[in-house]
This record gives structure tokens, sequence and C-alpha cells, in this order.
């Protein structure tokens, strides 16, 4: 009986160890980027850094508020080149950062529509305090913190947009699936997944080679007790997207294997409000500006015009 208790005790040691492993992978921020390999994501770099230094040349505005956990949060605010009360409150992705992520559309959103750039780094990532990742269910409590900021600042009149990269897209669904604000007026999300869980499990099986939701399910006790919150159930933009209470544009790619393709199909089927969706043909993760400007460009002048 006593070999019996200390196998057991073991297997659960190994499970409880397995699980804070997978914990740390997925949940713990990276600050130091390693450098790139592929061809396509290195010519992005430079795309990045031109765009970043178009961003640093207009003198953003350096911006930080206080979370209730105590964690600082900092953004860019960029006002548009003529007065106007619309802003476009720009999110980026998981292990990112908000210029990286979102300067290359500055040009297109403060420039070609006019409207004031807002620009947040999510909790754990960029400028901003936090050794753990939101993934949407966190982050988008503070952008809803943020869009109080702008509000407070800058007065009940005005007109929020609200957009997403990859995990900021999840992080604005979940926003427009929280009862925002009436200033928000419609929602873009370019490349969001359904639900945590299901994209870790999609990228846990992409890396291993086979398919081990368990495993995601034992880090996803340990995102309970030392992150707080569910990825199944917290941040499920797909599950709670029956909540949703503004127009909503669907953006994805069609060669997207990191958040495949389908979850955008699934996110736009369970969408109750006006939408609309666009597919750009051979675009991978977060490269649909990228491979279909024009078509990107033109998808959002009909979306706004419709529901602005």
């Amino acid at each position: 009986m006593i070999y019996l208790i200390i196998a057991l005790f073991a297997v659960l040691v190994i499970l409880a160890a397995a699980g804070l492993v997978a914990f740390k992978i997925g949940i713990i921020p990276k600050r130091v980027k390693k450098p790139e390999t592929e061809p396509i994501k290195i010519e992005r770099t430079k795309w990045r850094k031109a765009n970043n230094d178009y961003l640093y040349s207009l003198n953003p505005e350096d911006l930080s508020i206080k979370t209730p956990d105590g964690l600082t949060l900092k953004a860019w605010y960029v006002p548009a080149e003529q007065p106007t009360n619309r802003f476009v409150i720009c999110v980026h992705g998981y292990n990112c950062n908000g210029p990286d992520e979102c300067s290359h559309i500055l040009k297109y959103f403060r420039n070609v529509k006019g409207y004031n750039y807002f620009l947040p780094d999510l909790r754990g990532h960029g400028r901003s305090e936090g050794n753990r990742i939101g993934f949407g269910y966190l982050d988008s409590k503070d952008i809803l913190q943020w869009i109080d900021y702008l509000l407070n600042r800058f007065g009940k009149d005005i007109e929020i947009i609200l957009y997403g990269i990859s995990m900021g897209a999840a992080t604005v669904m979940l926003v427009n699936e929280s009862n925002p604000p009436e200033q928000v007026k419609l929602v873009i999300e370019d490349c969001g997944f359904t639900n945590a869980y299901e994209e870790m499990v999609n990228t846990v099986k992409n890396t291993l080679k086979f398919n081990c939701p368990f495993l995601v399910s034992l880090g996803n006790i340990w995102c309970r007790i030392l992150a707080g919150y569910d990825l199944k159930k917290d941040s499920d933009p797909v599950g709670k997207m029956k909540n949703a209470k503004n127009p909503v544009l669907f953006i994805h790619g069609d060669a997207d294997t990191f958040v495949p393709t389908y979850m955008c199909h699934k996110l736009y089927d369970a969408c109750p409000t006006p939408k609309d969706k666009l597919i750009i043909p051979g675009a991978v993760h977060a490269f649909s500006y990228y491979d279909g400007k024009a078509e990107y460009e033109a998808k959002i002048d009909e979306f706004t015009s419709k529901y602005l």
C-alpha cells in the first residue's frame, strides 16, 4: 500500500510540474524577444522599425493609468491632424507591444480616416507592468479603464472604435461583450481566437506535432490559481459573443495556422449584432494588412461608413 501511495504522489507531483511548466510557457510574459529567423518576419521587423520611427516622429503623448491590482499601464496618444471627437484604440497581440503590432496602421487611421490614435501596451507587455499575460480577459478590463480615461479627459460626446490584432482582437471582442459605454461604436477584430483554451491547444499541437489538450488543462489549473482567470471560461470571445453590443468586422488570413481561419468563421456565425467579414487570400497570422492593404482599408471604409 505504501508503494501505491508513493507512486500516486509521484504522479501528482509530475502532473503538477507539467502544468506549471505549461503555465510558465503560456502565461509568463517574454520580455526579451529572440531574433526572427523566418524571411517574412525578418522583413516585417524592418517595416515595424520604419512605422515606429514615424510614430515617434509625431511626438506621441506618454500616458499611464493605475489598475485596481496595482499595475502601471502605459499608452501612446497621437491626436488627429484636425480636431475630431473620434478615437481608435489599437490593441496589440500576444508577447508583442503597441508600436510593433499596430503602428503600421497609424497613417491610415490618423491621416486618412482622421481619427485620434490611441495605442496601449497591455499588462505584461511593452512598457506596461505585469508578470502575467491576460489573454484578453484581464486586458479587456484594462481597456475599459482606458475608455473611462478617455471619457473623463475628452468628454462624453466622443466616439470610440476598437481595433485589435490576435490576442488584441480577442480583447476588443471581450470589451464589446462586457456592455461597454455607449461611446464605443464598433469593433474591428483581426485574426482573433475563439477562446484562449482552444487557441493554446492548437499552439501546443503545432509545437509538439501531436494533440495534447490535457497539458493545456493542467496549465489552466495553474492559470486559475496564479493569474486569477480561466482560459476556457473567462477568455472566451465566442462563448460570450451572445452579449456583443456593437457591430463587428471580422478579418482573417486564409493561410493562418497560428489562429486557424475556422475560428474567424465560428466567431462571425456566433455574432448577433450587425457584422461583416473579410478573408485575405494567402495571408498568414497577423499579415492581412500587409498582404491585402487595399482590400483591408476598403472594407474598413465601408464598415465605418455604415455604422458610424
